[in-house]
């Protein structure tokens, strides 16, 4: 198996700004690294679809992942979706029937170039992740095979919005904040000229208040369905290489597609976070390139390299240390199974009957439980991580089954069956999974929400009968963990896990009967095997960028007013980078607050709050084009550039809510220099629907 560095280095060329015309008269902005021959013989081409901004956002990160799939005899294709960067418009939604749209042209016309030979794949993280799903299941006749990197396939089930029908109350409304910031910035005017400015206002004015749209389907209506490709998998037919990591929420998804498509489907879940694997934090990261090169080759090439012989699954499987000490690096293995379901994975119940249970049945909405959660979209920060468990264990219902002499491993999805009822004719759970050492403390492994009215259908929400018990069961986020000899496996349960899900719109009591509690694992039946592959290795270095960025620690400060029963948390991330090829200076700054009193209802509030900056003085353009002879040079074909841009966005949303809506803020103000140049201010009243 290859590694990056036995790919060919062969010469290859950067078009930095290209423009794709769409039929409506819009065009979207590209930029493309070709693979440069003696001969001009077309190669396939590798798309990359997202809405980050390839000349600053995602600039260096894009840097060390196209170079190398051209200098492997790709076309390497990185494009900004309608609205966002240097293509026009304004972006209408997530995964808008127009964005998908818009990508089968993006499709047709990379096929139609000269240097393509008409075969296309598509790689994504994230968005780029879902929308690669999304467009294969259009099937368009370009496309022959996709890498799809922390995604899901089910847009309502396990995304930023909602979990198991519960509003994420620390995501929904930072995500659609930063959105709001990241929609109003503008094109760049050394690239688009003077139209730079009529279309920043038109983003600016006509850009959608996501919040209020997502808000207002608190069910998993036709909107959710739109795009969620689980509504039919047969409709993707090309194969599929799905990839997550064991702290990334959407790992779910690498289960869901194995089960159910039918096309050749593997899936790679490593120890990191919501990276690409060759980035992965916390480590180890992989040598992810040449096995996206190998994927490619195979379904592109028709290379004969064994790739379509590998397990179904490989997985890491990570050794139960304490909380604090893997921050940056998870000591484990890699672990394979053959296929999936595999016959060497069984689901095992484990039965409250024979645990050890602690903590009062009685579970109130109102309790102060969740702080020590980290974030549920992770990014590998420390900051971001879970912190020791075991206070909030003490304030939840908790079953704990010891190990024994034995390690007991799992792999895949697990679930948590209770039976329960409420006062009131709503209620959430959360359940916690947890690894608990010898000395007591609580290590967080994984975790699921559940709205109780949405007990039969997320789509029919009904409502709870006053103390009328009703059984449901829970699916937490997929995960592996191996639990060591002399630990404890324990399921907390409450009612509450502020900020992670909002909470219930009344002081709500629900009443657990803790002998029908069960919990079920997939047990896999050795735990002294090892998977081994070339690229399970540290990256090679990436080709050089001329990007420089440097990136402030995430910080988050919990602070608690013993009192009045007070809790604030405050999370704070801020960047900067410049490209050294035409001087352009991008700064973003954020930070997400969330209060709630304890024992008292309706009193969670989310604040966001979001700047992003550009900046530049103006440095003589090379309109010279230059050729890159070594995949460590740069490319400095550069356009002449505007001199004194200076444009900032500053944006604020507020959520909170009360026994029967949640209210919605939001303000968007723009500067050019230190001139305020665009103010509004948006505010929303939306019923609350079971929630």
């Amino acid at each position: 198996m290859p590694s990056l560095e036995s790919i060919p280095t062969s010469p290859i060329h950067v078009l930095r700004h290209i423009q794709i015309p769409l039929v409506d008269g819009h065009s979207l902005s590209a930029r493309i690294w070709l693979p440069m021959r003696s001969s001009p013989t077309p190669v396939p081409a590798v798309l990359e679809y997202i809405p980050y901004r390839k000349n600053d956002m995602t600039a260096a990160r894009d840097d060390t992942i196209h170079p190398v799939f051209a200098q492997a005899g790709y076309a390497s294709i990185r494009v900004d979706t309608r609205g966002s960067g240097d293509s026009t418009g304004v972006m209408d939604d997530e995964y808008a029937a127009r964005e998908l749209s818009d990508g089968l042209e993006v499709l047709t016309w990379i096929a139609s170039q000269g240097w393509c030979d008409g075969a296309v794949g598509i790689i994504g993280k994230s968005w780029g992740g879902f929308n690669g799903l999304q467009l294969a299941a259009l099937r368009p006749p370009e496309l022959r095979a996709v890498i799809t990197i922390c995604s899901t396939d089910d847009r309502y089930r396990d995304d930023v919005h909602f979990n198991g029908g519960v509003i994420v109350g620390s995501e929904m409304l930072s995500w659609a904040s930063t959105m709001l910031a990241y929609n109003a910035r503008p094109q760049d005017p050394a690239v688009v000229g003077d139209g730079w400015r009529e279309n920043w206002f038109e983003r600016l004015n006509n850009s959608p208040i996501y919040s209020e749209i997502w808000l207002a389907h608190q069910r998993r209506d036709d909107y959710w369905k739109h795009a969620s490709v689980c509504e039919d998998f047969s409709s993707i037919e090309v194969p599929v290489l799905a990839v997550g990591g064991l702290y990334d929420e959407y790992r779910t998804t690498l289960f869901t597609l194995l089960e159910n498509l039918n096309s050749p489907v593997q899936s790679l879940l490593g120890p990191w976070a919501h990276n690409y694997p060759h980035q992965g934090v916390p480590g180890p990261a992989i040598d992810f390139l040449p096995e996206a090169v190998r994927w490619w080759d195979k379904w592109m090439k028709g290379s004969d390299n064994g790739v379509e012989n590998q397990p179904a699954l490989r997985a890491y499987m990570p050794t139960g240390i304490h909380v604090g000490e893997d921050l940056i690096e998870r000591p484990g293995r890699w672990i394979a199974e053959q296929s999936w379901p595999s016959p060497d994975v069984s689901r095992t119940s484990f039965a409250a009957t024979e645990a050890v249970l602690a903590g009062s049945p009685e579970l109130s909405s109102t309790s102060l439980i969740g702080g020590a959660a980290g974030s549920w979209l992770q990014f590998g920060e420390a900051a971001g991580q879970a912190n020791d468990q075991r206070e909030d264990d003490a304030k939840s219902f908790t079953a704990s089954w010891s190990v024994g002499s034995e390690p007991i491993e799992f792999v895949g999805e697990v679930d948590v069956l209770l039976m329960l009822a409420s006062n009131q004719p709503h209620g959430l759970v959360a359940i916690r999974l947890c690894d608990v050492f010898p000395d007591g403390s609580s290590r967080l492994i994984t975790t699921g929400l559940f709205n109780l009215a949405h007990r039969t259908s997320h789509e029919h929400p009904i409502a709870l009968e006053n103390g009328i018990p009703v059984t449901v069961t829970v699916p937490l986020l997929a995960s592996a963990h191996r639990f060591e000899p002399g630990h404890s496996i324990r399921v907390s349960v409450s009612a509450s896990f502020w900020p992670f899900a909002w909470p219930s719109p009344t002081e709500t009591l629900l009443t657990l009967q803790p002998e029908h509690l069960v919990l079920t694992l997939p047990l896999r039946e050795s735990t002294t095997d090892e998977y081994k592959q070339a690229e399970f290795c540290p990256p090679t270095p990436s080709p050089r960028s001329p990007i420089r960025s440097v990136a402030e620690p995430m910080t988050r400060a919990v602070t608690r007013d013993l009192v009045a029963g007070i809790q604030d948390i405050v999370i704070t991330s801020e960047a900067d980078q410049v490209d050294e090829t035409d001087g352009l200076h991008y700064h973003t700054w954020s930070q997400d607050r969330y209060v709630i009193a304890e024992g008292l209802a309706g009193s969670a509030v989310a604040e966001c709050r979001r700047v992003e900056r550009y900046q530049r003085t103006g440095l003589p353009g090379d309109t010279a084009p230059h050729v890159l002879t070594t995949m460590h040079d740069v490319d400095v074909d550069a356009v002449a550039v505007a001199s004194g841009w200076d444009v900032k966005i500053v944006t604020f949303s507020r959520m909170s809510g009360d026994e029967t809506n949640f209210f919605i803020e939001n303000q968007v103000t723009a500067f050019e220099g230190e001139k305020e140049v665009f103010s509004r201010d948006w505010s929303a009243t939306i019923p609350r629907d079971f929630n």
